[in-house]
């Protein structure tokens, strides 16, 4: 069976759509929703084969857009964390109409490091995917640690990460794969040039898998759009920082 979960709550007149990072689940906006709660409302979604959206297997990011757009509201903002920030941009790619503002968390157009382009080098992602089928656990778990690493709070938030995944059903190996050769082979910069939907983008300064730089040359190459940067925040800065994101959030909302 493959249904898609999804979960709608909160005050406001306004829908929220909150897309996940890679290998988890939308619990791990929890800790921000009940700050989100009074102003909007609240779309918690589970990716297609990640936590209880089971029976999907690995897939595109087309497809996974087109999957999650079909059972979005008709008109919403959307905020995407890593992996949920390239679907996210994908739906107001092919459905601006849709899309009231865009938000991405620690996301970049393109993760894969190039010459001149800032990102995780392939053979990383490419390690990730053997270490899957060698040690699924250890492999997740060692993920997990990479995007709190630098931060003050950094083994408090991976702990609660490595909670948000034991909590729920684990992707299989092969949605993991998917999912990294999403990462590894998506290049959205030019597409997202043209985009007319107003796009905030928020960064961690000690973001080991985005780097900073990156919200610099997405600046000029897209200077339609705003950035943030958070201090003393990694690859999770929601979960670090959660005041500072939600003010950032509402802000934007009410702005542009």
């Amino acid at each position: 069976m493959n249904r898609l979960y999804w979960q709608t709550f909160g005050e406001g007149d306004r829908n929220l759509v909150l897309l996940h990072g890679w290998g988890l689940n939308a619990e791990v906006w929890r800790y921000i929703a009940t700050r989100l709660t009074p102003h909007f409302r609240l779309h918690l979604v589970d990716l297609p084969g990640y936590g209880r959206s089971q029976g999907f297997g690995p897939m595109s990011l087309e497809e996974m857009a087109d999957i999650v757009l079909a059972a979005a509201p008709e008109k919403a903002a959307w905020l995407g964390w890593s992996l949920g920030g390239l679907v996210a941009s994908q739906i107001a790619l092919i459905a601006p109409q849709r899309v009231e503002k865009l938000i991405t968390v620690a996301s970049s157009p393109c993760f894969s490091a190039q010459d001149d382009w800032p990102g995780i080098r392939p053979d990383v992602l490419h390690g990730f995917e053997h270490q899957l089928s060698e040690d699924f656990q250890r492999t997740v778990e060692r993920f997990l640690a990479l995007q709190t690493l630098g931060s003050d709070s950094a083994r408090q938030d991976a702990r609660m990460l490595k909670a948000v995944v034991l909590d729920q059903p684990m992707p299989s190996v092969a949605v993991l794969n998917g999912g990294l050769e999403i990462l590894r082979q998506v290049d959205l910069r030019q597409a997202m040039c043209a985009s007319p939907v107003p796009l905030l983008r928020i960064y961690g300064a000690l973001d080991g898998l985005v780097p900073r730089k990156i919200a610099t040359l997405l600046d000029e190459l897209w200077p339609n759009s705003t950035s943030q940067v958070i201090e003393k925040a990694a690859h999770a800065p929601f979960v670090s920082h959660p005041d500072a994101i939600c003010e950032s959030i509402k802000h934007f909302m009410v702005t542009n």
